[in-house]
């Protein structure tokens, strides 16, 4: 969508045109009549943007909180290799939750530039953490958890973590994050890059972290997650490869979803008498 401005109008000053090219205005104001939706659509995003900011806000402020209290976890006596060599730096948990705390505190801080000459560049940046990194990561780390966990926890959450980690902080880092995913696809539409832009971003990251947690055993002889000890060289490679296969198709689902709730809110159309009566 291109906005044009019309700093003339008393009532309206922000005009969404659906194509690059229009014939001139006509209409109510200088509206179009089939630009109307379009109109009513950002007039009803900017009327949300209070509750919306709330919504980031807190949820920054959330992830603030779990990520000082499981940081300030490092310098106890924890279970041995809980936090040896690289501290809770080497989890891709506790890296989700940084990520989710960036992504949310870009979010408020670009709600609150609203008008403002910074206001299309942080909507890039916001948008783009978010479709390539917050959604995919953030859900692949709740699937994948949940589904280890239930088949047998002792391969990615040992029992004995329980004595120094509360019940609330599991759910925090493995739980919580998904329904907060969901409510940020609700609360605003995100532009999402090109496939295979964001495929390759998602690799190179992908393949950052294994060369990282690779790094740690190789160097202390513990491998961040029971589950890797179990795997050959070759099956490590192919778990990998399964992984980033997930993480791409919810790469896939987070774009479908943001299309779907969005083009809901775009495709209403206008009540004939309204029509015949902005002509």
């Amino acid at each position: 969508l291109r906005y044009v401005k019309h700093r003339k109008e008393l009532i309206l000053n922000r005009i969404i045109f659906k194509e690059p090219h229009n014939p001139k205005p006509e209409g109510i104001l200088g509206v179009h009549v089939e630009h109307f939706p379009f109109l009513l659509r950002d007039l009803a995003l900017r009327m949300t943007t209070t509750p919306r900011t709330a919504f980031h806000m807190s949820a920054f402020c959330w992830y603030a909180f779990v990520v000082q209290y499981l940081a300030a976890k490092d310098g106890e006596e924890l279970p041995k290799g809980i936090f040896v060599y690289g501290g809770p730096w080497k989890y891709l948990t506790f890296l989700n939750l940084l990520l989710q705390m960036t992504f949310f505190g870009l979010a408020t801080v670009a709600d609150l530039q609203l008008g403002k000459e910074t206001e299309s560049s942080l909507s890039r940046w916001k948008d783009l953490l978010f479709a390539v990194f917050a959604f995919p990561v953030g859900t692949f780390v709740v699937l994948l958890f949940w589904m280890i966990f239930a088949y047998d926890r002792e391969l990615v959450y040992p029992a004995t973590i329980d004595a120094f980690f509360p019940p609330w902080t599991n759910h925090a880092m493995h739980t919580f994050v998904l329904p907060v995913l969901l409510g940020e696809v609700l609360v605003q539409p995100h532009t999402f890059p090109q496939t295979q832009h964001a495929l390759a971003a998602l690799g190179v990251v992908g393949l950052a972290y294994l060369s990282w947690i690779v790094w740690v055993y190789l160097s202390v002889g513990i491998w961040v997650y029971p589950l890797l000890r179990y795997f050959s060289p070759a099956g490590l490679l192919g778990f990998f490869c399964f992984n980033m296969s997930v993480v791409s198709l919810l790469y896939r689902l987070g774009d479908q979803l943001n299309s779907y709730v969005w083009s809901q809110t775009q495709s209403f159309a206008c009540p004939k008498q309204f029509k015949d009566f902005i002509k």
